[in-house]
């Protein structure tokens, strides 16, 4: 008779050294989901199963009785006063380098140890197994009894957003988040990123692209693939969907699977040993997707995502290939209503703003009063609704003009929206690519056309943004301008 592992559960420590503590949760992690892949190996070979198998997700906990003097300049890495914080903590080998950063801030701003155990949060068996893992579906049928009887089952009631969103209802004495996403929330993200983007979120850089067109993909991989036969680039690798990697100084990938067919949301990255790289993700057209793929690559704390896209131009004064860059926005998409509401305005974020616009001027050549030729700063309306020229003009151009909007898309002020809301720096720079009201319309000539003169500068003008955000220190990026009154203190 096969017989069921014993574990034996994780009592909570002190650790003063950040290196030290997060080791030991990748210990408590990576030992609990072994328990549980063995047990449930072992049940559907035929061990008796006891009422539940669980293993829980480990935890750091921080205790503080003082409102110790803290540096106030940087946004994040301290708790607002004494009391009891804590979270749940998932693939700490994933996030290694950010728990090492954001212990070691608590560390040294409080001057007390942090508490490293076993959390009393089950391990969904779902979430057990490491990526690229194959269940037997029909061994789980043939099971006695019903899966969710021995084995623990991802539980929505507590996979939400209630934390980030500022939502979440504390009485006095409870114990207080440390991080803006719990262990389950992160894992739900984790595993849908590979659904949508069919890339392993190991493969996710710090600075992230988002596009609604596939030349923009196209462009992307083309100068990629350049670079990796060169040899000589900082990218140390290029992954492109099917975890198919190219390393620096190969032709042709060496590793990975390309995918019978594209997912939904492709993803592209241009590797750097550090994860300061470039991830480019075609989310295609509308809000919806872009809400999808924000609320997923947010669980990764990246420093910086933008936005680089098509719009409707509504000056008559735009020209076709003209820039917008966005310093505000009329959010019409409604996705984000329930967890954001319309009237929070999103804010231009300085850095952000001028790393795009001197970007622009070094790919351009102009500046100064000869830039205002090419690009116009301003208000950006985002729609659900592709066929809105279909409508009645009056009252959606009235509403355009009211609100001084020069641009109309589906997807910036989303992008955006969402990322003031996990508190990621995030920038827009659209290209004009038809004015509908000024009967500029595309014809698939001019279309193909256009996208070969623009394409290739405006995602160069991207890059050249993130490569000047990636050169800021993370505590000037990470704006104070994103945290509010009462703030978990990891980042």
């Amino acid at each position: 008779m096969t017989t069921l592992p014993v574990q034996t559960p994780f009592p909570f420590e002190d650790f003063d050294d950040a290196h030290k503590a997060v080791a030991r949760l990748e210990a408590i992690y990576d030992a609990n989901t072994r328990h549980i892949r063995e047990a449930f190996a072992a049940v559907v070979a035929g061990a008796a199963a006891p009422d539940r198998i669980r293993a829980c997700y480990p935890a750091v906990r921080l205790i503080t009785t003082s409102f110790t003097h803290i540096d106030s300049r940087l946004s994040y890495g301290h708790v607002p006063g004494p009391g009891v914080y804590a979270t749940t903590l998932s693939r700490p080998d994933l996030f290694h380098d950010y728990l090492v950063e954001q212990i070691g801030l608590l560390m040294r701003n409080h001057d007390v140890c942090v508490e490293i155990g076993e959390s009393d949060v089950p391990i969904p068996l779902h979430f057990a197994f490491p990526e690229g893992s194959h269940v037997d579906g029909a061994a789980v049928e043939a099971m006695a009894r019903p899966l969710r009887d021995i084995f623990d089952v991802p539980d929505l009631s507590i996979t939400d957003d209630a934390i980030v969103n500022g939502t979440a209802d504390y009485k006095p004495g409870d114990v207080l988040p440390l991080a803006p996403f719990s262990a389950p929330r992160v894992d739900y993200s984790l595993h849908r990123l590979q659904h949508y983007t069919a890339t392993a979120p190991r493969h996710f850089q710090n600075f992230v692209i988002f596009t609604n067109y596939q030349f923009y993909v196209d462009e992307f991989a083309v100068r990629a693939r350049e670079l990796m036969a060169g040899g000589t680039s900082d990218y140390v690798a290029f992954v492109e969907p099917g975890n198919l990697l190219t390393r620096s100084g190969d032709r042709a990938p060496v590793s990975g699977e390309a995918p019978p067919r594209l997912p939904q949301m492709p993803a592209y990255h241009l590797i750097r040993p550090d994860s300061s790289g470039i991830t480019l993700v075609n989310i295609g057209v509308g809000p919806s997707n872009a809400k999808t793929i924000t609320d997923h690559i947010a669980v990764l704390r990246p420093h910086a995502w933008l936005m680089l896209g098509h719009c409707a131009g509504l000056r008559n004064s735009q020209k076709l290939g003209d820039y917008v860059l966005a310093h505000g926005y009329v959010r019409e998409d409604h996705v984000l209503d329930a967890d954001l509401p319309a009237w929070v305005p999103i804010p231009p974020l300085a850095e952000v703003q001028v790393a795009l616009e001197e970007a622009v001027e070094e790919v351009t050549g102009l500046s100064g009063w000869e830039l205002k030729r090419i690009m116009r700063t301003g208000t950006v309306a985002t729609i659900d609704n592709r066929n809105w020229e279909l409508r009645d003009h009056r009252e959606p151009v009235q509403r355009f003009s009211q609100s001084r909007a020069v641009a109309l898309d589906m997807e910036s002020a989303t992008i955006a929206a969402n990322g003031f809301r996990f508190r990621v720096p995030y920038g827009t720079l659209l290209c004009v690519s038809d004015k509908p009201l000024h009967g500029e319309l595309k014809l698939p000539g001019m279309a193909s056309a256009f996208y070969r003169t623009q394409v290739s500068q405006h995602l160069e003008i991207g890059i050249r943004a993130m490569e000047r955000l990636r050169a800021m220190p993370p505590e000037r990026l990470h704006s104070r301008k994103l945290r509010s009154f009462m703030e978990t203190a990891f980042q």
